[in-house]
Parts: structure tokens; sequence; C-alpha cells
């Protein structure tokens, strides 16, 4: 499978946090879209990830991930089977959040299983404005599902050992 990446802000290493979500209150977040500018897309049909950097006062343009191997939005699918998913997984490495129209449950989990968290909104929705509503909750009180995000971005993949032997 192709896939293209145009970047045109690169965040310095030293600024990301364990999950490669950047430190204070910022994640890395990723919208599936076929039009670059509103979620409209499902899980494996999206053409294209946008991502970005989304903080409570300020956000930031990441990257752009293409994808020529996608499925039809009524759910056909391309002889390869998950395969063609391995990509899209991948390229998510390091978001705290992936907005889509719809996933099925077999990717959603292996989207959980990346340490991202899926959500499905209702109706297309641009980008800007699942943004707003992303920092919005950030300056406030987040919701449960969102602390736990943050929480979890805050400590990385090591949240799950054990110190007690």
């Amino acid at each position: 499978m192709v896939t293209r990446r145009l970047r045109l802000v690169e965040a310095r290493t030293e600024d990301l946090g364990p999950q490669g979500s950047l430190k204070g209150g910022h994640m890395r977040v990723a919208f599936a879209t076929h039009d670059r500018q509103t979620v409209d897309a499902h899980f494996a049909s999206a053409k294209t990830f946008m991502f970005y950097d989304v903080g409570p006062d300020d956000h930031t343009f990441l990257e752009a991930v293409q994808f020529d191997n996608v499925s039809q939005e009524e759910g056909q699918h391309q002889e390869d089977g998950d395969d063609r998913l391995a990509s899209k997984i991948k390229a998510l490495e390091g978001s705290a959040l992936l907005f889509v129209r719809a996933i099925g449950g077999p990717a959603a989990a292996r989207v959980v299983r990346a340490h991202v968290h899926p959500i499905k909104l209702p109706d297309d929705e641009t980008i800007a404005a699942v943004i707003d509503k992303v920092r919005g909750m950030l300056k406030s009180n987040p919701p449960p599902w969102l602390r736990k995000v943050i929480r979890d971005s805050e400590t990385g993949p090591d949240r799950f050992i054990d110190d007690e032997e």
C-alpha cells in the first residue's frame, strides 16, 4: 500500500511526551477525512488522516497521511483483509484520539490496542469545529473518557507494568 505524508510543522522530539503527545495538556489528534476539511470518512475508507496537535489554548497542523488502498464506504473490503488496516494503525502512532464517522468492531479493537481512543461522530463535522470542542473540553472539566486518555498519554505504555514483584 502506498502512503504519502505531508508535514508542514515538525514537533521537536524533546517536547514530546511518552506516547508521542506533546506535554502540557496537548495531544496528537487524528481525523478521518476525504476532503481534508471535514470528518466525513469511515476508518477503513478514509483517504486521508489529518493530524493536529491540540491543546487547551491552541492547535497546530502536524501532518496529513494519504492512503491508496481504502475500503468502499458500503463496507466492501479488498481481498487483502485486515492487512489493509496495518498502515492506518501504524499512522496513528503517538495519537491520543481518532475522530471518524464509523469504525467496525475489529478495527476499533486494533485502534484501542494501539493506545488511541476512537470517537464516532453521528454526522459529518468540520475538523475545525471538532478541534474547538476538544479545546473546550481541555480548558474545562474534561469528561471521564478524556481524562483517561490524558492520564494514559502522560504515563505512557509503562502504566501497565506492575512495580511490585
